[in-house]
């Protein structure tokens, strides 16, 4: 058996392939594009190309394609063979820098939320270099942007690398004002936790709710769920451990760098997180994560759920987004330094992500809105819909001395000016960890908790870097212009802390008076709901700050509104329109079915002896006919609340109805089933139970 490290990252144009295969000249010219944004000379993309496909072919290729990312939400490739006819009737394999550089697939119909119209038909992708090419069973992969025919980004990739640049543009003022002259880039770094589930191929073939939406739509709470703690960090089965092996080599083999795998809390959920790595490069690692995941769960007969709250009840699953920036030194600009300036960088590097999470607390809640993740979010596994920030208890102190201007108690008593007199040394991870925060501070990073596990990682990051750009900016702006730059800095992180200071909460975010002195007293934003929080992308202030970086064109912003809660819509319709089909064709029978055996069961005791009561039957014959009533009027009623939404004026009046009419009714609906799926006998029940899903895999 290979070891790890001779075929890691084996099917990777990585740089270690490409130092092999291009001229120094080439691979100069292509790592100063990679490194430093140099514009690509046609003549080194002819010789990667050369080199690319040389090396596909060698390695099994027949195809390529440019792999983007629409507004789907999950990936997209047009395969093209390598081949080209030869004058003897047979074929040469080519492959061009022309081709390397651009593609032309069919834009028409992909979301563009009006972008485009659907007879406009054309868009191009653009090779992204910063992201290695692949290879996936027989075709390389080649990562690309994805814009329409007028350049407007139709993907989620051009808005993410924009956004990098436009923090790298600002980080790198602050930087070179505190005399980093050296530093050339500023890169953020992200690591995403993934969870999810498992269970049997059969069981989910069962059931159209899990089928047509990816999440149970009935289902009643098990005897045994998650109360023992028991399965969180527990011994891992062997089905799942074999399936986590075979995971693991295949990520392996595309470079994805897979770490830590464990046993998650619910029954049956589980738990991925990779080494962090650059944030265009961690969203198309996560990306293709979340794919090969789902295919080697069907080579092993399961299926991996990704949906954010698969079954009511237990824990959902997220998805934690580790961020942190980073010079091209190796310098993380979120751990505390060694001298006084180090800190005070540091400080003001953190105070910009204070400043931006309060400013964008809608912009950093809409990024994670989904219908999946609307049903996760402030329940007792995930961080409210509430934003704050943890900090812990040590760097609170600190922060809370400089607003003083008084000695922080755990140093020597120093007045706290920064740059002049000595500031304390922090220490990482003095502070323990807290998992009801939507965004904790955990030593040189944040832990940005409120992604759902289906979402692609991008749209967070995109809001979160471009945030952060503009705190980053406001600051270089004023100590640019500073007279005197150490009084300036110092009065300016005060203010910062003064002004923000609100956002931050140590506490524990499940606890319902947090709520309350969140949005009562501190004035925190609670959008509960996708509806609630997506119309506020267009704010007059983020579309002002997310255009002056050019990380959003207006229009661009618009689509993505449209796009965003069309997707909302559909999905909860899809869901609403399962359910009234289980209802009618499978969970109503089961229970007439059952009903008449247990009229028929009372008759045959009557046969036998008059006087018996038969109270068991008739009971349970009682409570049936009830709930299968419940069951004909609430599907009803569903069914009368879904036709009414064609007369929603817009996609907002639509999901405006979707959130006060359409979730009631399903709630209701389920309601009724669930209370009947616990008094039918299962021989009846025309589907996998919870007991049978959640404990189904061994």
């Amino acid at each position: 058996m290979k070891k790890v490290s001779e075929f890691f990252g084996s099917r990777v144009f990585d740089d270690r392939v490409m130092k092999a295969n291009l001229s120094a000249k080439v691979y100069d010219s292509l790592r100063k594009t990679i490194d430093e944004g140099a514009k690509l000379d046609i003549s080194v993309a002819n010789a990667v190309a050369a080199a690319m496909k040389d090396w596909a072919i060698e390695n099994g290729a027949t195809h390529y394609t440019h792999w983007f990312q629409p507004l789907t939400g999950v990936t997209a490739e047009k395969h093209d063979s390598f081949i080209s006819p030869s004058p003897d009737g047979g074929v040469i394999m080519e492959f061009s820098g022309k081709e390397l550089i651009k593609g032309e697939p069919d834009a028409s119909s992909f979301p563009s939320g009006g972008l485009r119209a659907t007879f406009e038909a054309r868009g191009y992708t653009a090779w992204d270099p910063t992201s290695y090419a692949f290879i996936k069973g027989k075709t390389l992969c080649i990562p690309t942007a994805f814009c329409s025919y007028g350049g407007e980004a139709l993907d989620k990739k051009t808005p993410l690398l924009r956004s990098m640049e436009a923090l790298n543009k600002q980080a790198l003022r602050i930087l070179h004002l505190f005399g980093n002259e050296d530093v050339k880039c500023v890169r953020t770094s992200v690591g995403p936790e993934q969870e999810y589930f498992l269970i049997t191929k059969e069981m989910y073939e069962q059931r159209k709710d899990l089928r047509f939406t990816g999440r149970t739509l009935f289902g009643a709470k098990p005897p045994k769920g998650q109360e023992m703690d028991d399965h969180y960090f527990g011994v891992i089965k062997p089905r799942v451990s074999a399936y986590m092996e075979e995971l693991n080599e295949e990520l392996w083999k595309l470079g994805i760098l897979a770490k830590t795998e464990h046993n998650e809390v619910a029954p049956a959920q589980h738990e991925l997180a990779p080494v962090y790595t650059t944030t265009n490069l961690a969203t198309d690692h996560n990306q293709l994560t979340m794919e090969i995941m789902q295919k080697v769960a069907a080579k092993n007969g399961l299926v991996c759920l990704l949906h954010e709250k698969p079954f009511a009840g237990v824990n959902g699953s997220g998805k934690h987004n580790n961020w942190s920036l980073a010079t091209d030194k190796g310098v993380n600009l979120l751990s505390p330094g060694e001298t006084p300036y180090e800190n005070a960088q540091f400080l003001l590097f953190l105070c910009a992500v204070l400043k931006a999470v309060d400013d964008y607390q809608d912009l950093l809640r809409l990024s994670v809105a989904t219908a999946g993740n609307d049903h996760r979010l402030g329940a007792n596994e995930a961080p409210p819909a509430v934003v704050s920030v943890f900090l812990g208890d040590e760097l609170n102190g600190v922060l809370e001395a400089i607003e003083t201007d008084t000695p922080y108690a755990g140093a020597e008593k120093t007045q706290m000016k920064l740059g002049v007199n000595v500031l304390p040394k922090f220490n990482r991870d003095t502070t323990d960890r807290n998992r009801t925060s939507p965004f904790a501070f955990t030593g040189n990073k944040f832990e940005f908790r409120m992604l759902g596990s289906s979402n692609s990682i991008a749209c967070a990051n995109i809001m979160l870097n471009s945030a952060v750009a503009e705190s980053l900016k406001i600051y270089a702006d004023r100590l640019e212009k500073a007279e005197n730059f150490e009084d300036t800095l110092h009065e300016m992180i005060r203010k910062t802390i003064r002004d923000h200071k609100h956002i931050i909460f140590n506490g524990n975010g499940y606890d319902d008076t947090w709520i309350k002195e969140a949005t009562e007293k501190r004035g925190l934003l609670n959008y509960r709901t996708t509806p609630d929080c997506m119309p506020h992308l267009l704010d007059e202030k983020n579309v002002r700050m997310l255009t002056s970086h050019k990380v959003f064109s207006e229009a661009e912003l618009k689509s993505r509104y449209e796009i965003m809660l069309d997707n909302y819509c559909k999905t909860v319709l899809i869901e609403a329109n399962t359910m009234i089909d289980m209802a009618k064709t499978e969970i109503a029978p089961a229970i007439s079915a059952y009903a008449l055996e247990l009229a028929n069961t009372a008759a045959a005791k009557k046969t036998v002896d008059v006087t018996i009561s038969c109270s068991y039957e008739t009971g349970l014959l009682k409570k049936l006919a009830r709930l299968e009533d419940q069951i004909a009027v609430r599907a009803d009623e569903l069914k009368t609340a879904v036709m009414k939404l064609q007369d929603a004026s817009d996609i907002e009046a639509e999901s405006y109805m979707i959130r006060d009419e359409i979730l009631g009714r399903m709630s209701e609906l389920r309601i009724a089933c669930d209370e009947a799926e616990t008094i039918t006998a299962k021989k009846y029940w025309p589907f996998p139970t919870y007991s049978d899903l959640l404990f189904g895999v061994k």
